[in-house]
């Protein structure tokens, strides 16, 4: 049933895809492997597998709802960027597989990093003052603070550069794989996309360890408008493409 499913929204799914070829029918033992390495990641971000036997205890663990929100939320589009790398490509090769490993081996690694990161945010934000054992929790200080960006920069930067690398590998596995002109750009646009993530990434562990944590984090607002810029750019060349291959046709 969940497969006649997917068949029936396959062609919808394509479409919101730029038209980009989906070679990827089935679900691979690699994908199979990555979702139940996800499925892990999630189970760690929970904020307690215990049930509350107090209000206290319940309000307590209420104020990390938004931090699990975002971690959730991260992990999610790094799963989705994963599914739609296998659907068009459907690599199932020793170079895609040792990839993928490192990506579900970073994910796995960095759920702590990331949840910590958030949730502190997030208290930071809200002003409020975690309490341990009826005793309030010290603040961070602006060298822990930068020691945490570099943590979460490291892992940001891990991530993008092995999905260029996998990006990579499929472009130079193009003619194998039979990649029309559009998707040959579309697969080097990614490349272009994942090495502006690491340029920002860079440039964040740089101010990190120039002990400038607020800075470092504020780098971050940098990737909305760099996405929208590069996909603007893209659309438009892969428009003027398209004109192209229809008056060389007609």
């Amino acid at each position: 049933m969940l497969q006649d499913a997917h068949d029936k929204l396959r062609p919808v799914l394509v479409h919101r895809d730029g038209g980009f070829r989906w070679r990827g029918t089935e679900i691979s033992r690699i994908e199979g492997l990555s979702d139940a390495v996800f499925a892990f990641a999630v189970t760690l971000l929970v904020v307690s597998l215990e049930v509350p036997k107090t209000f206290a205890a319940l309000r307590e663990m209420m104020h990390g709802f938004f931090g699990f929100g975002l971690c959730f939320l991260l992990l999610l589009l790094i799963w989705h960027a994963q599914y739609i790398y296998f659907r068009r490509y459907a690599l199932d090769d020793t170079v895609s597989f040792v990839l993928n490993a490192a990506l579900l081996f970073a994910v796995a690694f960095y759920i702590y990093p990331l949840k910590f990161l958030f949730t502190t945010l997030v208290n930071q934000i809200t002003r409020y003052q975690p309490i341990e054992h009826g005793v309030a929790l010290p603040g961070m200080t602006r060298a822990e603070w930068s020691d945490l960006m570099l943590i979460y920069g490291v892992g940001f930067i891990a991530l993008y550069v092995i999905f260029a690398l996998l990006y990579l590998h499929a472009y130079r596995q193009r003619h194998v794989l039979e990649l029309s002109q559009s998707e040959t750009y579309d697969t080097m646009s990614e490349i272009r996309q994942n090495v502006l993530m690491i340029g920002i990434g860079v440039l964040s562990v740089a101010l990190a360890l120039a002990q400038r944590p607020t800075l470092s984090g504020m780098t971050y607002m940098l990737i909305a408008p760099t996405r929208t810029t590069l996909g603007i750019v893209n659309g438009r060349r892969r428009r003027v493409m398209h004109e192209s291959a229809l008056t060389a046709s007609g």
